[in-house]
């Protein structure tokens, strides 16, 4: 039998929209997506630490520039500190408690919160200097890269990279003002002074980058430093709109609403770019400022939410849209590198904007359907239990979840004996042996996410390929407002 376009459109629509069967252990899931940010810090670990595998590294961090910046996170599988993803995974995080914590056990949030906390002390050292400096990486990633070694081992440069008004960083500066600003309302009725400082040093940090225009990844000081690794190549524009809409929801100052009214036109909100990531904050950018539009009824920011519509009919395949592309199992796919970061950022603002669309008794019209809360919902859950399990290799993406899961994911710490079993240092070459193994990795990073399968739904575990079997930061934070959700709502 030949396989036509409409064949293959009504098996995408059978595994879009048929029963959930499968049942997962959300809140087990939930437990272990938190616990991944214990693997993944950087500096002196506290006595709580649970993931004992993991020892103190580079407590030294900021040392050869005469400042302290120590702590934070290292982003993935590697041992830099890359200021933009951390800070978009703080405000991935922090959205995640602002919206579904109250659905948290009380002692999973608490360890959620300290995850935030583990970033924000770290993302106050880095603004502390604005507005003559804004430190934006510590680590020299070519050199890093180079090695196979554990964080406790690093004898790499500790470079310091960081912006000015000469060599601005607008991108870096406008996504570290929405962390600060959306921590600030995880804080504010647990350490309101914390709380208040980290909204003051929002507001410094946004003033940096509006004030300095220009993209981090075209100043030749930091561009060797974090290119290609992390450049935004998609303009800075976006992050400044997107750190205005958060001092915005934080503050409730007058002045960002003005902000968000008079420049989103000049900054390209109109553009309707229906990507959300690390380094394009369009169609979350969309998605929040419609909240104050559904919440109010401003009819200023009704293109805000013209857009957001725009972005989730590209989701619905039954729409006229032009449609974002899946997996023949059903996941979320977009071409490049570690995909899991879009399945699961998309899915955390199709529950978000789900929210906002209930309270305010709003539907999207798509042309030729109109979708409601419930198909939101609907579509995020797919994508969750893919991740969990509902997929054709009938595997969890998640470490530690489940009875079969990666065993060789793309991670220094991971895949190397820790200091405890192997006290003995490991020099840069040493660790390679490690590296080209077929074992599994010595150390469970319990609850990571690594990128994916391919767009056939296949999955070979294979650490060298990092573009699947690697997890990031970004993965994941937004990870846990979702699973923090379907704990409440398992149905």
């Amino acid at each position: 039998m030949t396989i036509t376009s409409s064949h293959l459109l009504f098996l995408l629509l059978l595994s879009l929209f048929a029963p959930l069967t499968t049942s997962h252990d959300y809140h087990d899931a939930l437990s272990k997506s938190i616990l991944f940010f214990e693997g993944q810090r950087s500096g002196r670990l506290p006595a709580d630490q649970r993931l004992t595998w993991r020892s103190t590294s580079a407590a030294s961090d900021g040392s050869t520039d005469g400042v302290d910046l120590e702590g934070g996170y290292y982003d993935a599988g590697d041992n830099v500190k890359f200021g933009f993803p951390m800070a978009f995974t703080t405000t991935l995080l922090s959205w995640s408690l602002i919206e579904f914590g109250g659905s948290m056990p009380s002692e999973e949030l608490d360890h959620a919160v300290r995850a935030v906390r583990w970033a924000t002390d770290y993302l106050l050292k880095t603004v502390a200097q604005a507005p003559d400096r804004l430190f934006v990486q510590v680590g020299d990633p070519i050199r890093d890269h180079n090695c196979w070694e554990r964080p406790e081992d690093m004898d790499t440069a500790r470079t310091v990279y960081s912006v000015s008004p000469s060599s601005p960083g607008s991108d870096v500066a406008g996504e570290t003002a929405a962390a600060l600003a959306a921590s600030s309302m995880v804080f504010r009725s647990i350490d309101p002074k914390y709380s208040e400082r980290l909204l003051d040093s929002a507001m410094r940090a946004f003033e940096f980058a509006d004030t300095y225009k220009g993209a981090y990844s075209d100043n030749e000081g930091v561009k060797a430093g974090v290119c290609p690794f992390y450049c935004d190549f998609d303009g800075y524009q976006d992050e400044l709109l997107w750190g205005a809409a958060w001092l915005r929801r934080a503050s409730r100052n007058a002045t960002y609403l003005s902000y968000i009214q008079n420049n989103g036109k000049t900054l390209g909100a109109e553009e309707n770019i229906n990507e959300f990531g690390w380094d394009n904050k369009h169609a979350g950018l969309n998605v929040l400022v419609s909240k104050e539009f559904l919440d109010g009824e401003m009819m200023s920011l009704q293109s805000y939410k013209e857009s957001a519509d725009s972005f989730i009919c590209t989701l619905i395949p039954e729409s006229s849209s032009p449609h974002i592309q899946y997996t023949p199992g059903g996941l979320i796919y977009k071409p490049g590198g570690s995909n899991m970061q879009h399945v699961t950022s998309i899915a955390f603002l199709l529950l978000a904007y789900a929210e906002y669309l209930s309270r305010s008794s709003q539907m999207v019209n798509c042309a030729s359907v109109v979708v409601g809360p419930d198909s939101l919902r609907h579509q995020a859950k797919k994508q969750v239990d893919y991740i969990l399990g509902d997929n054709p290799m009938k595997m969890s993406y998640m470490v530690g979840y489940g009875d079969k899961y990666p065993q060789r994911i793309h991670h220094r710490g991971s895949s190397l004996p820790s200091i405890s079993s192997h006290p003995k240092f490991i020099a840069c070459k040493e660790g390679s042996m490690y590296f080209t193994s077929s074992n599994s990795n010595q150390n469970i990073l319990v609850g990571a996410v690594v990128g994916g399968p391919g767009e056939d739904d296949v999955y070979e575990d294979d650490r060298a390929d990092f573009r699947k079997s690697e997890p990031t930061t970004y993965i994941n934070a937004p990870l846990v407002g979702v699973l923090a959700y379907f704990f409440a709502n398992p149905n």
